[in-house]
Protein backbone atom coordinates (compact mmCIF):
# COMPACT_ATOMS: atom_id res chain seq x y z
CA UNK A 1 0.00 0.00 0.00
CA UNK A 2 3.17 2.27 -0.16
CA UNK A 3 1.72 4.18 -3.15
CA UNK A 4 -1.51 5.05 -1.29
CA UNK A 5 0.19 6.05 1.94
CA UNK A 6 3.36 7.60 1.37
CA UNK A 7 4.49 10.32 -1.33
CA UNK A 8 1.27 12.48 -1.44
CA UNK A 9 0.46 15.88 0.12
CA UNK A 10 -1.67 14.27 2.34
CA UNK A 11 -0.20 11.35 3.01
CA UNK A 12 1.83 10.06 6.24
CA UNK A 13 4.91 12.88 5.83
CA UNK A 14 1.59 15.72 6.39
CA UNK A 15 1.59 14.25 9.79
CA UNK A 16 5.10 15.15 11.12
CA UNK A 17 4.31 18.60 9.34
CA UNK A 18 1.39 19.18 11.21
CA UNK A 19 2.94 18.36 14.34
CA UNK A 20 5.99 20.78 13.78
CA UNK A 21 3.28 23.60 12.74
CA UNK A 22 1.33 22.84 15.73
CA UNK A 23 4.40 23.22 17.92
CA UNK A 24 5.32 27.02 16.25
CA UNK A 25 1.90 27.90 16.84
CA UNK A 26 2.24 27.24 20.74
CA UNK A 27 -0.09 24.52 21.10
CA UNK A 28 1.60 22.54 23.41
CA UNK A 29 1.87 18.37 22.52
CA UNK A 30 2.80 16.14 25.13
CA UNK A 31 3.08 11.88 23.83
CA UNK A 32 2.81 9.33 26.12
CA UNK A 33 4.74 5.97 24.55
CA UNK A 34 3.12 3.04 26.39
CA UNK A 35 3.61 0.73 23.58
CA UNK A 36 5.84 0.14 20.20
CA UNK A 37 6.65 3.05 17.90
CA UNK A 38 8.53 2.03 15.10
CA UNK A 39 9.80 4.13 11.86
CA UNK A 40 7.77 6.98 11.15
CA UNK A 41 5.18 6.12 14.18
CA UNK A 42 8.82 7.06 15.69
CA UNK A 43 8.78 10.40 14.58
CA UNK A 44 5.16 11.36 15.98
CA UNK A 45 6.10 11.39 20.06
CA UNK A 46 9.15 13.06 19.20
CA UNK A 47 8.03 15.64 17.25
CA UNK A 48 5.77 16.37 20.02
CA UNK A 49 7.34 18.99 23.03
CA UNK A 50 7.17 15.99 25.91
CA UNK A 51 8.00 12.41 25.77
CA UNK A 52 6.73 10.15 28.19
CA UNK A 53 7.34 5.68 27.64
CA UNK A 54 6.53 3.50 29.99
CA UNK A 55 9.10 0.75 31.32
CA UNK A 56 9.20 -2.73 29.27
CA UNK A 57 5.99 -1.89 27.56
CA UNK A 58 6.94 1.25 25.33
CA UNK A 59 9.68 1.17 22.29
CA UNK A 60 11.02 3.77 20.44
CA UNK A 61 13.21 3.20 17.33
CA UNK A 62 13.43 3.90 13.19
CA UNK A 63 13.57 -0.22 12.80
CA UNK A 64 12.97 -2.75 14.30
CA UNK A 65 15.44 -5.96 15.15
CA UNK A 66 14.58 -7.69 12.13
CA UNK A 67 14.83 -4.78 10.15
CA UNK A 68 18.54 -3.74 11.39
CA UNK A 69 19.56 -7.43 10.69
CA UNK A 70 18.42 -6.74 7.17
CA UNK A 71 20.08 -3.80 6.50
CA UNK A 72 23.21 -3.73 8.41
CA UNK A 73 23.89 -7.49 9.83
CA UNK A 74 23.39 -6.26 13.22
CA UNK A 75 22.15 -8.65 15.88
CA UNK A 76 20.09 -7.19 18.55
CA UNK A 77 17.17 -6.62 20.35
CA UNK A 78 13.90 -4.53 20.63
CA UNK A 79 15.40 -3.10 24.06
CA UNK A 80 18.44 -2.46 23.24
CA UNK A 81 17.51 -0.89 20.35
CA UNK A 82 14.96 1.64 21.56
CA UNK A 83 13.75 0.48 24.88
CA UNK A 84 12.91 2.93 28.23
CA UNK A 85 16.24 2.93 29.37
CA UNK A 86 17.88 3.14 25.88
CA UNK A 87 16.19 6.35 25.07
CA UNK A 88 16.00 7.76 28.31
CA UNK A 89 19.18 7.33 29.58
CA UNK A 90 21.64 7.48 26.87
CA UNK A 91 20.10 8.71 23.70
CA UNK A 92 17.86 11.84 25.85
CA UNK A 93 15.58 11.03 23.24
CA UNK A 94 12.72 10.27 25.61
CA UNK A 95 12.21 12.80 28.43
CA UNK A 96 10.75 10.11 31.40
CA UNK A 97 10.40 6.89 32.03
CA UNK A 98 7.97 5.02 33.92
CA UNK A 99 7.22 2.05 35.17
CA UNK A 100 3.41 1.29 34.50
CA UNK A 101 0.51 3.23 32.54
CA UNK A 102 -0.69 4.52 35.46
CA UNK A 103 2.17 6.64 36.42
CA UNK A 104 2.56 7.80 32.80
CA UNK A 105 -0.70 8.93 32.78
CA UNK A 106 -0.33 11.05 36.17
CA UNK A 107 2.63 13.04 34.69
CA UNK A 108 0.50 14.10 31.65
CA UNK A 109 -1.82 15.10 34.59
CA UNK A 110 1.06 17.05 36.28
CA UNK A 111 2.22 18.65 33.32
CA UNK A 112 -1.20 20.20 32.13
CA UNK A 113 -1.98 21.57 35.75
CA UNK A 114 1.06 24.11 35.14
CA UNK A 115 0.08 25.58 31.55
CA UNK A 116 -0.40 29.35 31.49
CA UNK A 117 -3.19 31.18 29.77
CA UNK A 118 -3.02 33.13 26.58
CA UNK A 119 -3.10 35.44 25.50
CA UNK A 120 -3.06 37.50 28.76
CA UNK A 121 0.33 36.69 31.06
CA UNK A 122 -1.54 34.59 33.19
CA UNK A 123 1.28 32.08 34.98
CA UNK A 124 -0.73 29.39 36.72
CA UNK A 125 -1.22 29.61 40.41
CA UNK A 126 -2.11 27.34 42.77
CA UNK A 127 -2.58 27.67 47.06
CA UNK A 128 0.67 28.32 48.25
CA UNK A 129 2.36 26.07 50.80
CA UNK A 130 5.44 26.29 52.47
CA UNK A 131 8.25 23.35 51.62
CA UNK A 132 8.46 20.22 53.97
CA UNK A 133 11.79 20.81 55.04
CA UNK A 134 12.65 23.98 57.09
CA UNK A 135 13.84 26.65 55.13
CA UNK A 136 16.61 27.58 57.26
CA UNK A 137 18.31 23.82 56.56
CA UNK A 138 19.23 25.87 53.39
CA UNK A 139 22.43 27.26 55.38
CA UNK A 140 23.48 23.92 56.31
CA UNK A 141 23.75 22.83 52.12
CA UNK A 142 26.88 24.75 51.15
CA UNK A 143 29.50 23.28 52.04
CA UNK A 144 32.71 25.63 53.27
CA UNK A 145 35.07 25.08 50.73
CA UNK A 146 33.80 26.28 47.27
CA UNK A 147 35.25 22.79 45.93
CA UNK A 148 33.60 20.18 47.35
CA UNK A 149 30.15 18.62 46.10
CA UNK A 150 26.64 19.01 47.81
CA UNK A 151 22.99 17.87 46.97
CA UNK A 152 21.77 20.57 44.60
CA UNK A 153 18.56 18.68 45.02
CA UNK A 154 18.43 18.95 48.63
CA UNK A 155 19.06 22.76 48.19
CA UNK A 156 15.90 22.72 45.86
CA UNK A 157 13.38 21.35 48.18
CA UNK A 158 14.03 23.47 50.43
CA UNK A 159 12.78 26.41 48.23
CA UNK A 160 9.85 24.84 46.61
CA UNK A 161 6.24 24.31 47.54
CA UNK A 162 5.29 20.84 49.08
CA UNK A 163 9.18 20.56 48.30
CA UNK A 164 8.11 18.67 45.36
CA UNK A 165 10.09 18.74 42.07
CA UNK A 166 9.45 16.70 39.34
CA UNK A 167 13.07 16.36 37.27
CA UNK A 168 12.91 16.53 33.65
CA UNK A 169 15.49 13.68 31.80
CA UNK A 170 16.48 12.82 35.53
CA UNK A 171 19.12 10.40 34.39
CA UNK A 172 20.43 12.25 31.26
CA UNK A 173 22.86 14.79 31.34
CA UNK A 174 23.01 15.06 34.89
CA UNK A 175 25.51 17.70 35.83
CA UNK A 176 22.34 20.33 35.39
CA UNK A 177 18.78 19.80 37.46
CA UNK A 178 16.00 20.31 35.02
CA UNK A 179 12.05 20.20 36.20
CA UNK A 180 8.68 21.74 37.32
CA UNK A 181 8.04 22.95 40.49
CA UNK A 182 5.81 25.74 42.27
CA UNK A 183 6.89 28.56 44.31
CA UNK A 184 4.84 30.56 46.94
CA UNK A 185 2.11 28.42 44.04
CA UNK A 186 3.59 29.96 41.06
CA UNK A 187 4.18 27.18 38.54
CA UNK A 188 8.38 27.66 37.59
CA UNK A 189 11.01 25.45 35.60
CA UNK A 190 14.15 25.34 37.30
CA UNK A 191 17.79 24.71 35.87
CA UNK A 192 20.37 24.33 38.78
CA UNK A 193 23.65 23.58 38.44
CA UNK A 194 24.11 20.07 39.79
CA UNK A 195 26.81 20.25 42.21
CA UNK A 196 27.06 16.31 42.77
CA UNK A 197 30.00 13.99 41.70
CA UNK A 198 27.72 12.24 39.24
CA UNK A 199 28.07 9.57 36.50
CA UNK A 200 27.89 9.88 33.17
CA UNK A 201 25.63 7.69 30.50
CA UNK A 202 29.16 5.84 29.91
CA UNK A 203 29.67 5.36 33.49
CA UNK A 204 32.38 8.13 34.00
CA UNK A 205 32.45 10.53 36.69
CA UNK A 206 31.60 14.39 36.11
CA UNK A 207 32.74 17.40 38.05
CA UNK A 208 29.37 19.06 39.54
CA UNK A 209 29.05 22.19 38.44
CA UNK A 210 30.32 21.64 34.79
CA UNK A 211 28.40 21.55 32.37
CA UNK A 212 28.69 19.07 29.55
CA UNK A 213 27.59 18.57 26.19
CA UNK A 214 24.70 16.88 27.79
CA UNK A 215 23.44 18.67 30.46
CA UNK A 216 23.80 21.57 27.55
CA UNK A 217 21.56 20.05 25.13
CA UNK A 218 18.89 19.10 27.85
CA UNK A 219 18.86 22.32 29.24
CA UNK A 220 18.13 23.89 25.91
CA UNK A 221 15.00 21.50 25.49
CA UNK A 222 13.78 22.15 28.97
CA UNK A 223 14.15 25.87 28.44
CA UNK A 224 11.69 25.24 25.12
CA UNK A 225 9.27 23.39 26.82
CA UNK A 226 8.90 25.90 29.45
CA UNK A 227 7.97 28.72 27.13
CA UNK A 228 5.97 26.53 24.45
CA UNK A 229 3.87 25.93 28.14
CA UNK A 230 4.38 29.51 29.48
CA UNK A 231 5.70 28.71 32.44
CA UNK A 232 8.27 31.16 34.28
CA UNK A 233 11.98 29.77 34.53
CA UNK A 234 14.16 30.28 37.64
CA UNK A 235 18.24 29.29 37.49
CA UNK A 236 19.98 28.63 40.54
CA UNK A 237 23.62 29.44 39.36
CA UNK A 238 27.00 27.28 40.68
CA UNK A 239 28.74 26.90 37.86
CA UNK A 240 32.71 26.61 36.78
CA UNK A 241 31.84 26.85 33.38
CA UNK A 242 31.35 24.10 30.07
CA UNK A 243 33.69 21.11 30.03
CA UNK A 244 36.70 22.12 28.06
CA UNK A 245 39.59 19.80 26.25
CA UNK A 246 39.75 17.60 23.12
CA UNK A 247 37.06 15.02 24.07
CA UNK A 248 33.99 17.88 24.79
CA UNK A 249 35.28 19.36 21.45
CA UNK A 250 35.15 16.62 19.46
CA UNK A 251 31.79 15.28 21.29
CA UNK A 252 30.20 19.25 20.10
CA UNK A 253 30.06 21.37 23.43
CA UNK A 254 30.54 24.38 21.52
CA UNK A 255 27.26 23.95 19.46
CA UNK A 256 25.61 22.22 22.59
CA UNK A 257 26.64 25.37 24.89
CA UNK A 258 25.55 27.45 21.46
CA UNK A 259 22.07 25.77 21.68
CA UNK A 260 21.54 26.28 25.31
CA UNK A 261 22.23 30.09 25.13
CA UNK A 262 20.31 30.51 22.34
CA UNK A 263 16.95 28.84 23.74
CA UNK A 264 17.69 30.83 26.68
CA UNK A 265 18.21 34.22 25.13
CA UNK A 266 14.87 34.20 22.78
CA UNK A 267 13.17 33.09 25.72
CA UNK A 268 9.93 35.53 26.27
CA UNK A 269 8.10 33.77 29.54
CA UNK A 270 10.02 35.63 32.41
CA UNK A 271 13.56 34.90 33.85
CA UNK A 272 14.83 34.45 37.41
CA UNK A 273 18.21 34.48 38.26
CA UNK A 274 19.67 33.14 41.93
CA UNK A 275 23.63 33.17 42.19
CA UNK A 276 23.94 30.54 44.59
CA UNK A 277 28.04 29.96 44.45
CA UNK A 278 30.91 30.21 41.66
CA UNK A 279 29.18 32.02 38.63
CA UNK A 280 32.37 31.68 36.34
CA UNK A 281 32.95 32.15 32.54
CA UNK A 282 30.02 30.82 29.76
CA UNK A 283 28.71 29.36 32.84
CA UNK A 284 27.14 32.51 33.28
CA UNK A 285 25.84 33.41 30.08
CA UNK A 286 24.25 30.07 29.92
CA UNK A 287 22.37 29.85 33.07
CA UNK A 288 21.04 33.30 32.55
CA UNK A 289 23.72 35.94 34.17
CA UNK A 290 22.75 40.17 33.79
CA UNK A 291 23.91 40.22 30.38
CA UNK A 292 20.48 37.33 29.21
CA UNK A 293 18.02 40.41 30.62
CA UNK A 294 16.51 37.92 33.83
CA UNK A 295 13.62 40.01 35.54
CA UNK A 296 15.45 39.96 38.74
CA UNK A 297 19.07 38.73 39.04
CA UNK A 298 19.84 38.26 43.04
CA UNK A 299 23.02 36.52 45.11
CA UNK A 300 23.82 34.55 47.64
CA UNK A 301 26.44 35.67 50.36
CA UNK A 302 28.27 32.64 48.90
CA UNK A 303 28.12 33.74 45.23
CA UNK A 304 31.54 34.34 43.17
CA UNK A 305 31.07 36.20 39.99
CA UNK A 306 34.02 35.98 37.59
CA UNK A 307 35.06 35.04 34.30
CA UNK A 308 37.50 32.10 35.47
CA UNK A 309 38.21 31.35 39.41
CA UNK A 310 41.07 33.18 40.82
CA UNK A 311 43.92 30.09 41.00
CA UNK A 312 42.47 28.75 37.15
CA UNK A 313 43.43 32.78 36.41
CA UNK A 314 46.51 32.69 37.74
CA UNK A 315 47.86 29.42 37.14
CA UNK A 316 46.75 30.21 33.17
CA UNK A 317 48.43 33.25 33.32
CA UNK A 318 51.44 32.35 34.99
CA UNK A 319 52.12 29.75 32.08
CA UNK A 320 51.50 32.59 29.60
CA UNK A 321 54.39 34.36 31.78
CA UNK A 322 56.66 30.99 32.13
CA UNK A 323 56.30 30.91 27.76
CA UNK A 324 56.83 34.09 27.49
CA UNK A 325 60.05 34.26 29.39
CA UNK A 326 61.26 30.85 28.31
CA UNK A 327 61.19 32.94 24.11
CA UNK A 328 63.88 35.05 25.90
CA UNK A 329 65.57 32.32 27.11
CA UNK A 330 64.82 33.04 30.82
CA UNK A 331 63.40 31.23 33.76
CA UNK A 332 61.16 32.44 36.49
CA UNK A 333 62.37 31.86 39.64
CA UNK A 334 59.99 29.46 42.51
CA UNK A 335 59.89 32.97 44.60
CA UNK A 336 58.22 35.55 41.57
CA UNK A 337 55.99 32.48 40.75
CA UNK A 338 54.63 32.24 43.94
CA UNK A 339 54.48 36.12 43.97
CA UNK A 340 52.70 36.05 40.64
CA UNK A 341 50.23 33.69 42.21
CA UNK A 342 49.43 35.67 45.53
CA UNK A 343 49.12 38.15 43.60
CA UNK A 344 46.17 37.43 40.99
CA UNK A 345 44.91 35.24 43.37
CA UNK A 346 44.46 38.11 45.75
CA UNK A 347 43.07 40.57 43.06
CA UNK A 348 40.60 37.92 41.49
CA UNK A 349 39.01 37.09 44.92
CA UNK A 350 38.64 41.00 45.52
CA UNK A 351 36.84 41.31 42.44
CA UNK A 352 34.55 38.23 42.77
CA UNK A 353 32.91 39.12 46.33
CA UNK A 354 28.82 39.51 45.90
CA UNK A 355 30.03 43.08 47.44
CA UNK A 356 31.65 43.96 44.19
CA UNK A 357 29.25 42.69 41.87
CA UNK A 358 26.03 44.29 43.80
CA UNK A 359 27.89 48.07 43.43
CA UNK A 360 28.50 47.26 39.56
CA UNK A 361 24.74 46.24 39.34
CA UNK A 362 25.63 43.19 37.89
CA UNK A 363 23.04 41.51 40.53
CA UNK A 364 19.89 43.64 41.76
CA UNK A 365 20.19 42.62 45.27
CA UNK A 366 22.26 40.16 47.91
CA UNK A 367 19.87 38.25 49.44
CA UNK A 368 19.14 35.94 52.60
CA UNK A 369 18.94 32.57 50.88
CA UNK A 370 15.57 32.01 53.07
CA UNK A 371 13.86 34.93 51.25
CA UNK A 372 14.51 33.10 47.85
CA UNK A 373 11.17 32.34 47.86
CA UNK A 374 9.88 35.86 48.35
CA UNK A 375 11.71 37.09 45.75
CA UNK A 376 10.87 34.92 43.16
CA UNK A 377 7.23 34.99 44.20
CA UNK A 378 7.22 39.06 44.03
CA UNK A 379 9.10 39.05 40.37
CA UNK A 380 6.59 36.75 39.32
CA UNK A 381 3.47 38.73 40.33
CA UNK A 382 4.82 41.65 38.66
CA UNK A 383 5.60 40.08 35.62
CA UNK A 384 1.93 38.36 35.73
CA UNK A 385 0.79 42.08 33.97
CA UNK A 386 2.39 42.30 30.73
CA UNK A 387 1.54 39.39 28.04
CA UNK A 388 4.21 37.12 26.63
CA UNK A 389 5.29 37.27 23.16
CA UNK A 390 5.56 34.47 20.78
CA UNK A 391 8.47 32.22 21.44
CA UNK A 392 10.77 32.04 18.48
CA UNK A 393 14.16 30.65 19.06
CA UNK A 394 15.62 30.91 15.77
CA UNK A 395 18.14 28.52 14.20
CA UNK A 396 19.11 25.84 16.56
CA UNK A 397 21.64 23.25 15.74
CA UNK A 398 20.24 19.50 16.84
Amino acid sequence: MQDEIFADKEHFGRIFRNNAVLSSKGIPQIAAVMGSCVAGGAYLPIMSDEALIVDKTGSIFLAGSYLVKAAIGETTDNETLGGSVSQTDLSGVIDDRFPDDKSCLDRIKFLMDKIGEFPKAGFNRATPSLPKHKLEEVYGILPRERSKPYETLELIKRLVDHSEFEQYKENYGKTILCGYARIDGWAVGIVANNRELVKSKKGEMQFGGVIYSDSADKSARFIMNCNQKKIPLVFLQDVTGFMVGSRSEQEGIIKDGAKMVNAMSNSTVPKFTVVVGNSYGAGNYAMCGKAYDPRLIVAWPSAKVAVMGGEQAAKVLLQIEKASLAKRGEEITAEREKELLDNIIKRYNKQTTPEYAASRLWVDEIINPIDTRKWISTGIEIANNAPVEKYNVGVIQT
